[in-house]
């Protein structure tokens, strides 16, 4: 178990998945995570998990070993501002899209230790895909800390920085993925299938063709030919997605989303 105090600055969505899948898988205990939001509710709700809230930023950093950075791109600066001179020699992990590791230097006070890191939410049910900067200037122990957090609720790859904002593209899986099934239950239900059952089926096929190319990992053209028999039901669906440019609207997507990250 981690005996490390780690502190959450911000804790909406993203931040809120990471600590509470961690809290889950028994990685860490609440006694070692320190959390701050500027919302109350937010706080409130965090309280019921038994974790300690600070006062402030700068309390979070001076009682913590470790701090992940978990604001929106647009309140990082004056997050950071807040947190004085506590971050000075200490680890500093942000998941904060399109900040750079000199820019969040520049927003600093001191010299902390920094780690870019970009998640996404499936790490609250222990499926998250997190990419970890390969430069990196954590020193080894405390990389092993942050590595074993996040390998505590999904994968973790590593990739140099001027990748950063292409894994940031891709990280909105989630929402394109959830589209993708809504989509493919509306065309049951269309045909007939109740709506709950058409949800459950769609969202339980694309878990399993998932699950099946990381763990046996077969190539997913390979796995598209397993499952299109000649002349049969599916290779009509796929001439489908194909004549409607399903490929170059995912491409497309993923470099629009590359874009705007590297514009944050």
């Amino acid at each position: 178990m981690i005996t490390k105090k780690i502190g959450f600055i911000g804790c909406g969505n993203m931040g809120g998945a990471i600590f509470s899948g961690a809290l889950e898988s028994g990685v860490i205990g609440p006694e070692h995570i320190y959390v701050y939001d500027i919302l109350p509710a937010v706080l409130h709700k965090i309280n019921a998990k038994g974790v300690h809230i600070a006062a402030n930023n700068e309390d979070l950093c001076s009682k913590s070993d470790l701090i992940i950075l978990c604001t929106k791109p647009q309140q990082a600066e004056e997050a950071l501002a807040s947190c004085g001179s506590e971050l000075d020699g200490k680890g500093l992990i942000s998941i904060t899209a399109g900040i750079t590791m000199e820019r969040l230097s520049n927003m600093t006070q001191g010299n902390p230790r920094i780690l870019r890191i970009m998640p996404n939410t499936p790490a609250l049910v222990f499926e998250g895909a997190s990419a970890f900067c390969s430069e990196t200037t954590l020193i080894e122990k405390e990389t092993k800390v942050i590595v074993r957090l996040f390998e505590s609720i999904g994968i973790v790859e590593w990739v140099p920085e001027k990748l950063i904002d292409t894994v940031c593209g891709l990280s909105g899986g989630p929402a394109y993925t959830a589209m993708f099934i809504e989509a493919l239950a509306d065309g049951a239900v269309k045909n007939g299938l109740p709506r709950n059952t058409a949800y459950r089926l769609a969202a339980q096929t694309c878990m399993g063709a998932a699950k099946m190319i990381l763990d046996t990992g077969i190539h997913p053209g390979a796995l598209k030919d397993m499952v299109t028999s000649p002349g049969g039901t599916t290779i009509e669906g796929v001439e489908a997605l194909e004549r409607g440019g399903l490929r170059h609207a995912l491409m497309d997507c993923i470099n629009v989303a590359t874009a705007k990250s590297s514009k944050l």
